[in-house]
């Protein structure tokens, strides 16, 4: 026979009957107001710089480009992260 006393605790030992309604998961979360969230901008430039130097690495270990060429390949994704960080620094400006 088990014994069904251990069902009024949970993982912690802690008495159920303490917590005054069930928990929440996401699907029963309050409505809120729908719209866009903020961009971080610091995580965004750094998330497209590493996605442009992962990048280059595979092209240079998928040996479509030559090691020489790193010269001019490196620069090219924090060009691209600067150019995204601007973006989104002049993209609210323009919708207000």
């Amino acid at each position: 026979m088990t014994d069904n006393s251990s069902y009024d605790t949970d993982v912690y030992g802690t008495d159920t009957s303490m917590y005054g309604q069930p928990m929440v998961g996401p699907l029963d979360a309050p409505d809120k107001p729908s719209g866009r969230h903020p961009v971080n901008i610091g995580q965004l430039v750094m998330g497209v710089a590493f996605a442009g130097m992962v990048l280059v690495w595979a092209l240079v270990q998928g040996d479509a480009v030559e090691t020489s060429e790193l010269r001019w390949l490196l620069p090219i994704p924090w060009i691209a992260a600067g150019a995204a960080g601007l973006a989104a620094t002049v993209w609210p400006s323009r919708r207000s």
